[in-house]
């Protein structure tokens, strides 16, 4: 062991002899706090079985580490998960709170996490909230020597787009056509390689062949594509030396600068040896990862205490709580951890998940091996009633009854082995890791031993060859049950929050999201839909995060503004608890630090709508900004000279309140403000560019974005915002097609526009444009829960008015007076107004009955100045837009 591994010796406390003891101390004592005492029989089996196999390989040393570490981070309140991987099987890791999942509650295995016939260093992967696991990183090196605790290199590698770029930089293409190149080679999870594009992308094929520069670019380009091309720090991996670590492997500095994640600063030390190489070498290299979720947990938990005085303890809620459980079956996942995609959302609501296992079979069920499979399909089935679920030999019963007969898990693979062969644990491991490799030799060894073992304890061949067919199949795709058991406990932790505490959730939810606009966009979007409003930004309420102002109430955070830093934001929240809240532009100048707010600060907080408190309008702030920063800083200078106090003078006092200082320009339109709004927020807060066609949405919508994923025989229209445009290749034919996001006052949905339809609307459908969207749905998705819309046809909203696909009516009641002087400056409006529009008149009589009269065939131009000039005409008179077409 010690020729192989490197593991540093835990520093024992004092009076401690050795590591073996000091963790069985410790194992024993937690054990006693989970079950009770006396010990259940049971447990104290499964906790003496561990440590012997712990202590027996050597491995007591690491255990210690973890727990150590972990403790640390607990002492501090930075959030922990409740395991990852394998670790949770382990009484062991369950005794010393590394992980918080029961695995005799679970039927977990400690055999699959380590397995004493088949020595292999225990790989402990463990989550740290998202923004303090840097403090962890930082302790372990203050506890073992900043010169023994490093990160882990890891090398990007030259993907196809790239590949082109560096090599027209050679070759002097110029950066128009090299960029053309590379943008018709698909990128991201689809992508092709250059080859593939070439194959696959006709105009791409074509402007090889006509130029030989490009040509040789191309030929060079794949010649590199897929080596290293640099060298960065890997996201989560630490390695812990025995003593210094340029002793047992080579070292470098961050191959990046600011690449250290100390906390507290200090240049980190990087091995040159990559994960695999370490492991080759045996050091001890572990995962510190950063998960987003447990900070969403910890801050919504956080708000809870501090606004409902509830002090949230997971441990003692219920699992299986039913108002949880009906929100997931109702496709609230957004924010749900492992369960916002489509297909988690679809696959709850079509297992009709009631309770916790249901999430951990989902975990293991949405997944490319069984969605390939049919495995789902099957267990969906059984679950519902739909399929007898029936079981090959009794003993079976009691492995595959929680999964309605179907093999999900590998644990499941291994119980099989154990019942059925006689198989230990152990060796019921290595058939499990057989399955997993897909090595066909491999597999078919394994399994005639399991079959014969089987035989031989009296089971029939026949029957035994069937269940060894059926590990095989589903075997290959059984998914790690401690995994699947330790983040569904997340999932249900989220899910729970959202359903009990949905404002401090989708706070919080909002507060990690804060650098993406599109997630920050749809989890607005969902509070909107939750019935939670979300409030633009205030110097005078809002925080660097979300936060709750109201029990239906969310106020935006300054962090999610661009180009305002955190300094700024701390001075901003310094000064507001100093002295109250600001009144006016120039109050807020005086008081805030302006070596962190420069100028560009203040113009972003002014387009986000942050100063609308503050007695003015943003185009009156934007007007008055240089003034009031002029005299802000001569203030802050007197004051910080000592002036007053040396001269007994004060400076003139600043308004305070009103606006009556600030410059007198026009408001700035709506279309100007909720652009300047986008630019620094990235979407629309205040207001929404489909509201001036409101009408139109009204009149010419049949479904909205919450209904879009509905199924009809009929073809539907909805009017949008096309709020993102993602240009694709099929597979099937090279021909490009688009998928677009699409928001209106209900949501966020997409949209699929098919090759020959995007030929013929690739012009016509932009990014971020007012669209009516008129399409379909495929025959083959009916009955389905959430089908796609298929675009057919798209016509902006803005021509719609001038298309003639909207005409004005004008209701005119007995009671109008003036009646024939009316009429006449109507023609005379609709005759300085001409255009397609067709213009209608509504008899209204007393009893609000309308009749249609016919009317001569007046078209006009449906322009704001038209239709404002026709209301003020007609005073009392509806005028009202209606559909022509």
């Amino acid at each position: 062991f010690e020729d192989r591994y490197f593991v540093p010796e835990f520093p024992l406390p004092d009076g401690k002899t050795t590591e073996a003891d000091f963790l069985v101390e410790l194992a024993t004592a937690g054990t006693l706090r989970r079950y009770g005492s006396p010990m259940p029989e049971e447990v104290r089996e499964r906790l003496e079985y561990e440590l012997g196999v712990i202590t027996r390989l050597g491995y007591s040393g690491y255990f210690l580490i973890v727990h150590d570490f972990i403790r640390a981070a607990r002492e501090r309140n930075i959030p922990v998960g409740p395991g990852r991987g394998s670790a949770a099987g382990s009484l062991v890791a369950y005794a010393l709170d590394i992980t918080t999942v029961d695995p005799l509650k679970f039927d977990l295995l400690f055999e699959r996490f380590l397995n004493p016939e088949r020595v292999s260093m225990p790989d402990i992967d463990v989550d740290f909230c998202f923004e303090r696991r840097g403090e962890i990183i930082e302790y372990v090196r203050e506890r073992y020597g900043r010169r023994s605790v490093g990160q882990i290199i890891t090398f990007g590698t030259l993907k196809a787009r790239a590949a082109i770029r560096d090599i027209a930089r050679v070759l002097k293409v110029s950066l128009t056509d090299a960029d053309k190149i590379a943008k018709l080679i698909p990128s991201g999870p689809g992508g092709l390689s250059v080859a593939e594009a070439i194959e696959k992308v006709p105009e791409l094929a074509d402007l090889v062949k006509k130029d030989a520069t490009l040509e040789r670019l191309v030929d060079l380009a794949q010649r590199v594509e897929g080596l290293s091309r640099h060298a960065s720090v890997h996201a989560a991996g630490v390695v812990i030396a025995p003593g210094p670590l340029d002793e047992y492997v080579p070292v470098c500095t961050p191959p990046q600068r600011g690449a250290s994640n100390g906390a507290n600063g200090g240049e980190s030390i990087i091995t040159q040896y990559d994960m695999i190489a370490l492991e080759k070498v045996g050091m001890l290299k572990m995962d510190f990862l950063g998960l987003r979720t447990l900070t969403v947990i910890h801050d919504a938990t956080e708000m809870i205490r501090h606004r409902h005085e509830i002090e949230l303890n997971f441990d003692e809620i219920d699992l299986d709580d039913p108002v949880t459980y009906d929100a997931l079956r109702a496709g609230r996942t957004a924010g749900v951890f492992q369960f916002e995609s489509s297909l988690g959302t679809d696959m709850l609501r079509q297992l009709r998940c009631d309770k916790f296992d249901d999430l951990v079979a989902t975990n293991a069920l949405v997944r490319p091996g069984p969605l390939d499979s049919g495995m789902h399909k099957v267990y969906i089935r059984r679950k519902r009633g739909q399929e007898k679920t029936s079981y090959q030999l009794p003993e079976l019963r009691e492995v595959l009854e929680p999964t309605y007969g179907v093999i999900l898990y590998q644990e499941q693979v291994m119980r099989i082995a154990n019942v059925l062969a006689g198989f230990s644990l152990a060796e019921a491991d290595v058939l499990r890791k057989a399955v997993g490799k897909k090595d066909a030799a491999l597999i078919e060894r394994e399994l005639e031993r399991f079959v014969e073992r089987c035989v031989e304890r009296g089971h029939e061949r026949r029957v035994i060859d069937d269940i060894a067919s059926q590990i095989q199949t589903f075997g290959r795709y059984g998914f790690n049950k401690s995994h699947s058991v330790a983040y569904s406990v997340i999932s249900f932790q989220t899910a729970w929050l959202k359903a009990h505490y949905p404002a401090e959730f989708m706070a919080a939810l909002l507060s990690s999201e804060i650098g993406d606009t599109d997630k920050v966009v749809a989890y607005i979007n969902e509070s909107r839909e939750m019935d939670i409003e979300v409030l633009p930004p205030s110097v005078n309420e809002s925080g660097w995060k979300f936060t709750v102002t109201g029990d239906k109430e969310i106020r935006f955070g300054l962090g999610a503004i661009r180009h305002v830093g955190r300094a700024a934001i701390d001075s901003i929240i310094a000064a507001r608890e100093t002295e109250g809240g600001f009144e006016t532009l120039a109050d807020f100048c005086e008081r805030i630090d302006l070596r962190v707010c420069n100028k560009r600060v203040f113009e972003s907080l002014i387009a986000a709508g942050a100063l609308d408190q503050l007695g003015g309008h943003r185009a009156q702030f934007t007007a008055g900004l240089e003034s009031a920063l002029a005299e802000a800083q001569l203030r802050q200078a007197e004051r910080s000279a000592g002036q007053a106090s040396l001269f007994g003078d004060q400076p003139d006092a600043l308004p305070v309140s009103g606006s009556e200082t600030l410059p007198d320009v026009p408001v700035w339109s709506e279309a100007e403000r909720l652009t300047k709004e986008k630019s620094v927020i990235g979407f629309f807060i205040s207001g929404h560019p489909l509201e001036r066609f409101r009408d139109e949405v009204q009149l010419l919508s049949t479904r909205t974005t919450a209904t879009l994923g509905t199924w009809s025989e009929h073809q539907v229209s909805v009017a949008v915002v096309v709020t993102a445009l993602n240009r694709r290749i099929s597979k099937k034919t090279g021909s490009e097609y688009a998928r677009l996001t699409l928001e209106d006052f209900h949501g966020t949905a997409e949209a699929l526009v098919f090759p020959e339809t995007w030929s013929k609307l690739s012009d016509v459908v932009v990014a971020d444009s007012a669209m009516l969207l008129t399409g379909s749905y495929s025959a083959r998705d009916k009955g389905e829960d959430r089908v796609p819309f298929i675009v057919e046809a798209a016509e902006p909203l803005e021509a719609l008015r001038e298309s003639g696909a909207l005409g004005v009516e004008i209701v005119w009641s007995r009671g109008m007076t003036d009646g024939n002087e009316v009429a006449r400056g109507l023609a005379a409006l609709c005759a300085a107004h001409p255009g397609p529009a067709p213009v209608s008149v509504a008899w209204s009589d007393d009893d609000g009955t309308e009749t249609r009269l016919r009317a001569r065939k007046i078209r006009v131009a449906l322009d704001d100045s038209f239709l404002a000039a026709v209301k003020e005409l007609t005073g009392g008179t509806r005028v009202r837009l209606v559909k022509a077409r």
